[in-house]
């Protein structure tokens, strides 16, 4: 029986000039990789800051955020200012003013470490380069290379913004300048044998035969001190 009499039709040949080609895709930029990161900040370790800002929920019906600065070395904290609307030109303002604080000191850090946040802009890049200080972006969605301000994210959630109720911006500025108070003074790290950020590594202290006790950061955390 003749196939087209059938109600049947075959396909027609592909002819050369029809066959698929393929498409190319384009590569992604290549990213550094979390071993990387820790090579950098290994051979940097005694120059660099971190930077990041943090949400911080009060009573009031606001969310509130703060910008910190740590000196990864000493682990030092510097709480740079606590606000409802962190714009652009506000963490680039709360830059110029921790340099400023800082004064000489700026000569000793080499890098800044930062996420790749829409606030943190150009202009905030261009206040740390002008003291010398080279900016360094993370890749894309790796907090885990900045791990020291994420550290301290954590440590001042659990032992500090999680515990308290904060009843607005001015409050919150306070709590957390008396918890970063308690982290350079009193607060061990693992990092320097158990000693706070402040302390000195070549001054070994004298034993005490009393401890007192003394209650910080709105009565969240006790400090003990040798009793003179």
């Amino acid at each position: 029986m003749n196939s087209a009499a059938s109600g049947s039709k075959s396909a027609p040949p592909l002819s050369a000039g029809c066959c698929a080609r393929p498409v190319s895709v384009p590569r992604r930029a290549a990213q550094p990789t979390r071993g990387e990161w820790a090579v950098f900040l290994k051979a940097q370790a005694r120059g660099p800051l971190a930077t990041d800002l943090f949400h911080v929920d009060a009573i009031t019906p606001q969310r509130l955020y703060a910008l910190f600065v740590m000196q990864v070395r000493t682990r030092t904290i510097h709480i740079l200012g606590v606000t409802a609307h962190p714009t652009a030109a506000w963490v680039t303002q709360q830059a110029r003013q921790f340099l400023w604080q800082l004064g000489d000191r700026a000569a000793d850090f080499t890098h800044l470490i930062r996420d790749r946040d829409a606030k943190f802009t150009a202009a905030f890049d261009a206040v740390f380069a002008s003291e010398g200080i080279t900016v360094a972006q993370i890749p894309p969605r790796s907090p885990n290379c900045n791990p020291y301000a994420e550290r301290f994210i954590r440590s001042v959630r659990e032992e500090c913004t999680d515990r308290v109720p904060l009843f607005g911006r001015g409050h919150a500025e306070k709590i957390l300048h008396d918890y970063a108070r308690h982290f350079n003074n009193h607060r061990p790290h693992q990092g320097r044998d158990q000693l706070a950020p402040n302390d000195n590594p070549n001054v070994m202290p004298l034993s005490a035969a009393r401890i007192t006790r003394r209650q910080a950061v709105a009565s969240l955390i006790n400090e003990y001190h040798r009793a003179s």
